[in-house]
């Protein structure tokens, strides 16, 4: 995998749109927070555009991500929120040009299309806060973030957990929100490595739906195809009455795979969302002292 040049003081970064539709004042504010971390934001043509719940129709987000994609000047690209709206534009998109001088691209939640799409290119790219997050997200983190595009990559080193399978592995890391991989199943956008690292979140959903959707994936045989899982925030989960939650139902399908999985990873949709490379190779080693995630890629 191909990691994309690590941003320099003075870099220009595109702020877009793809998914769902965002107020001016989280522009402004992101505008803001960027330039504080010594970046000049270029705001997209229709980043604040509106038509029903996306930012905009498809051509106007497609349009905003080509440009941001295309633009030799731009060395990385934010998204501003998830919602839906990026699996509609993924592949109307050319990046040919991309492919040749890639840079980074950032987001989470629906985001993960990218990022999946981005892997299939052997460009790796970064799971972290966007914009509309930003106010809402631990400084810490935001801090990591700032680091790790600018090339301060360092390792997590994480608590133990009593649902954690001890296991040491190295490699690519995947994955992203758990309903968007899903929908992307036997997909052109699946990870078509046969043995990664798979990293998965959520947020809002039924936990009767958490089940559904991983035991489907067991039965397409996906976790026979990975050598480890980091399970991620499950926020605002629904359905309390399944008598599981997210990590219980998480750890009860795993029992049965020889492999290291961990539990607690701050990433996803709560304050405390630290950045992942996706893409990067991982090193990940589970004890019963903690965790630690390193990446290898550097």
């Amino acid at each position: 995998m191909y990691r994309p040049p690590y941003l320099q003081p003075g870099d220009q970064v595109a702020v877009i749109s793809p998914a769902g539709a965002i107020e001016p004042a989280v522009l402004e504010e992101a505008v803001k927070t960027l330039r504080s971390w010594e970046l000049e934001p270029v705001i997209g043509k229709h980043a604040a555009a509106k038509y029903g719940y996306f930012a905009g129709n498809d051509n106007q987000r497609a349009e905003d991500m080509q440009w941001a994609l295309d633009t030799e000047d731009i060395r990385a690209i934010f998204c501003t929120r998830g919602g839906y709206g990026s699996m509609r534009i993924v592949e109307q998109l050319d990046y040919s040009i991309f492919q040749g001088s890639p840079k980074w691209l950032v987001g989470f939640s629906d985001i993960t299309v990218f990022h999946a799409k981005l892997n299939t290119l052997g460009i790796e790219s970064m799971h972290a806060a966007m914009p509309k997050s930003f106010p809402n997200t631990e400084p810490e983190a935001l801090k990591r973030t700032r680091e790790f595009l600018f090339g301060q990559v360092n390792a997590y080193q994480l608590p133990p957990h009593p649902l954690n399978q001890p296991g040491i592995v190295e490699a690519e890391l995947t994955g992203g929100n758990l309903t968007l991989l899903h929908c992307i199943h036997s997909s052109n956008l699946e990870c078509k490595h046969q043995t990664p690292i798979l990293f998965i979140e959520d947020i809002g959903e039924n936990l009767y739906a958490i089940d559904r959707m991983l035991q489907s994936l067991k039965l397409a045989e996906k976790f026979t195809k990975i050598q480890g899982l980091i399970a991620g925030d499950f926020s605002e989960m629904k359905g309390l009455n399944f008598g599981k939650d997210a990590y219980t139902i998480i750890h009860e399908l795993l029992e049965e795979y020889q492999y290291p999985v961990c539990f607690g990873f701050p990433a996803g949709h709560s304050s405390a969302n630290y950045p992942l490379i996706m893409g990067s190779t991982v090193h990940l080693e589970v004890h019963s002292e903690g965790t630690t995630i390193s990446f290898c890629n550097d």
